[in-house]
């Protein structure tokens, strides 16, 4: 028997709750690499990402997967993860975090070329057609590209888009390949959390050398890389994981359009940011893309619906 959705009172704070909590990360990314390397940044993320959602499935019961081929496809977006989240981290030492939460609105219109043409897992039509077009003219608005090249602000820019792709390219992977294999989607995120953990503790070493010791940083810095990784990654992911059980999910991908919101508003009140009037108007254009393209808006007249004929 399926379980009615609550009412909007109930699952409506939540998917607010959500989209406060993402468009916040691009805060403490801020914070965070002021005395760390980005790729330290993402290790710490990570990793305590990954314990506060083995917690979580510990509470819930949850199991973590235990075939070898399942952990392997784990290691895909593991990867994918952890170079997003060091490519904001690089993205934000020239950009203002409320311009990289822009960027990341403009993680669907990624996915849908990649859901279409590589992973074949959803279906090109009309308006998906549009809506990357008009999409696409919203991130030239984001770049101001009637500026021309703006040195440090367009390679920002470009990184933060990169990392918006890679999580367009993980999505669908995800759902080609592990959401048949996997049914807890706690778990799913546990093991690419644990996987990128596994990477990162590997590659930041290479990158920037030994860790600075804990203590040589300051508790700004510190609670940041914690509250990114427990909250913005691990609590997040149980947040929208019930969210999705809740109402499904299309209604709960509208936290999609809300996080640029919470990051724009973060960026200018906490860290007295001041984007550029074409910014956030492109990262609108970019979420009225998306719409189009999800089919929240239709560009013509519903369908008629065609009655039954009456048999004799």
């Amino acid at each position: 028997m399926t379980t009615p959705a609550p009412p909007a009172r109930v699952w409506l704070p939540w998917l607010i709750g959500l989209a406060a909590i993402w468009g916040c990360s691009f805060l403490f990314i801020s914070v965070g690499i002021r005395e760390l390397h980005p790729v330290y940044v993402t290790l710490g993320r990570v990793a305590s990402g990954a314990l506060a959602v083995l917690v979580i499935m510990r509470v819930a019961g949850h199991r973590m997967p235990r075939d070898l081929l399942t952990w392997a496809h784990l290691a895909v977006p593991g990867v994918l993860t952890s170079c997003a989240f060091t490519l904001f981290g690089y993205g934000e030492q020239e950009i203002p975090s409320l311009l990289a939460g822009i960027w990341n609105g403009t993680t669907p219109l990624f996915t849908l070329p990649f859901a279409v043409w590589l992973f074949r897992t959803e279906r090109f039509t009309t308006a998906k057609a549009i809506g990357l077009l008009v999409g696409f003219a919203g991130t030239l608005v984001i770049l101001g590209a009637w500026h021309g090249p703006e040195g440090a602000s367009l390679t920002g820019q470009l990184l933060c888009g990169v990392a918006a792709a890679c999580y367009g390219l993980a999505i669908p992977y995800q759902h080609k390949f592990l959401t048949p294999r996997i049914e807890s989607d706690l778990a799913g995120s546990a093991g690419q959390l644990v996987w990128a953990t596994a990477i990162m503790a590997v590659v930041a070493p290479v990158v920037d050398g030994p860790p600075p010791a804990p203590w040589t940083l300051s508790p700004e810095v510190l609670a940041s890389v914690l509250v990114l990784g427990a909250v913005g990654t691990g609590v997040a992911l149980a947040i929208h994981n019930r969210n999705i059980r809740w109402v499904g999910g299309s209604t709960a991908s509208y936290v999609t359009y809300l996080s640029p919101i919470f990051a724009i508003a973060v960026g200018m009140v906490v860290l007295s940011e001041d984007p550029h009037w074409y910014q956030p108007v492109g990262g609108a254009v970019v979420l009225l893309g998306v719409a189009i393209a999800q089919g929240k808006i239709r560009l013509g007249p519903r369908p008629t619906p065609v009655l039954p004929s009456a048999r004799v």
